[in-house]
């Protein structure tokens, strides 16, 4: 079956940067698209990033963009997160997910998901 394993989150001070790994098993990983979504206290989980088979094509929410760069090795079954200037906002547990096409679109449904790695950033 699919697994996914985060790994990589901490405790962190504002302005910080953190580098979350998501190592996947069980599927074919250069096929699909993958994402980072994550959920704070008492909040819905959000999107945060996801990109396509190739790499070549990547998203991002608006309250990350231009801070977190998502990116892949294929050869490796992993999809990363760099999270640089990090804001205490930023504080979650973030969760890696697997579509079941190759490409993202805003809504797309993830079928797989992964245990979560705590995020904290202090102020």
């Amino acid at each position: 079956q699919v697994q996914l394993v985060e790994s990589g989150g901490g405790l962190v001070q504002t302005g910080g940067s953190l580098r979350l790994s998501c190592a996947a098993s069980g599927r074919t990983f250069s096929d699909y698209a993958m994402g980072w979504f994550r959920q704070a206290p008492g909040k819905e989980r959000e999107f945060v990033a996801a990109i396509s088979w190739s790499g070549l094509s990547t998203y991002y929410a608006d309250s990350v963009k231009g801070r977190f760069t998502i990116s892949r090795d294929n050869a490796k079954s992993t999809v990363y997160l760099q999270m640089n200037s990090l804001k205490p906002e930023d504080t979650a547990v973030y969760y890696c997910a697997m579509t079941s096409i190759s490409y993202y679109y805003t809504g797309l449904r993830f079928d797989y998901w992964g245990q979560g790695t705590q995020v904290t950033v202090s102020s």
